[in-house]
């Protein structure tokens, strides 16, 4: 295995990895919950209560800052090129088994590795070395077996 060092960047990396903590902490501390993506995006938009709208201002912003990400990015950068070798169709059932999958452990990556390990969550430490086993199997098979 060798290194592409052209492609190691590990500025923008620390740079990523500080702005996650910080929108992490800030929606922990705006909301009282944790930044899971899955759990914020998979409730429904509005959720009534007693007849009024409650706790939806902070997830909503934090949805706003996750769609407005890209063209904040465009006026430092250019946008990496997104490339895949996958088809359509196995790129939706990637999504969907990510979405079972999030589901299925309770939270999905940014739930589990960002904010759960941060909170010292065994919970989370059993889901995080899950799927992170599970990403390193399907690499290995498709990569040296397929």
């Amino acid at each position: 295995m060798t290194i592409d060092w052209t492609q190691f960047t590990p500025l923008p990396a620390l740079m990523g990895g500080l702005l996650i903590g910080l929108a992490a902490s800030l929606y922990l501390l705006g909301s009282g919950r944790v930044a899971g993506i899955a759990g914020i995006v998979a409730r429904p938009l509005l959720a009534w209560r007693a007849g009024r709208l409650r706790g939806e201002g902070v997830r909503l912003l934090f949805i706003a800052g996750l769609l407005a990400a890209p063209w904040l990015w465009q006026c430092f950068a250019p946008l990496p090129a997104a490339r895949s070798s996958a088809g359509t169709g196995l790129l939706l059932l990637a999504g969907l088994l990510v979405g079972v999958g999030s589901r299925m452990g309770g939270g999905c990556t940014s739930g589990h590795g960002v904010c759960g390990l941060s909170r010292l969550s065994l919970r989370s430490l059993a889901n995080v070395l899950a799927f992170m086993g599970a990403g390193l199997a399907t690499v290995f098979v498709l990569r040296h077996l397929l």
